[in-house]
């Protein structure tokens, strides 16, 4: 299948907005439609912080481990974070570092 890569496009009123501030705009409407979906499938007490924290760092945490070809140590310094900090989040997170 053939998927189409979202644009990042940049309205005019952006154009003196730092990567950063774009990023976050961006992010931002992302995230509003992942929570829509997330919190109309959910009974009850929401949990929808904790769901978009984890698919967050979840992902991070495949990127990490990707560009540093499996390297733990690499992929922590990566995310700016310690090794064993690093390795005690892949447990609760449920990944094992093996090609994600």
């Amino acid at each position: 299948m053939n998927r189409k890569r979202p644009s990042l496009k940049v309205s005019t009123e952006d154009t003196h907005s730092s990567p950063l501030q774009v990023v976050e705009e961006v992010m931002e409407k992302k995230l509003e439609e992942v929570a829509t979906v997330l919190f109309s499938t959910k009974g009850g007490k929401s949990r929808l912080y904790e769901d978009v924290v984890s698919l967050v760092e979840r992902s991070l945490f495949r990127i990490a481990l990707r560009n540093s070809k499996n390297v733990k140590s690499t992929a922590a310094a990566y995310l700016g974070i310690n090794r064993n900090t690093f390795q005690s989040k892949m447990i609760k997170l449920g990944l094992n570092g093996d090609k994600e």
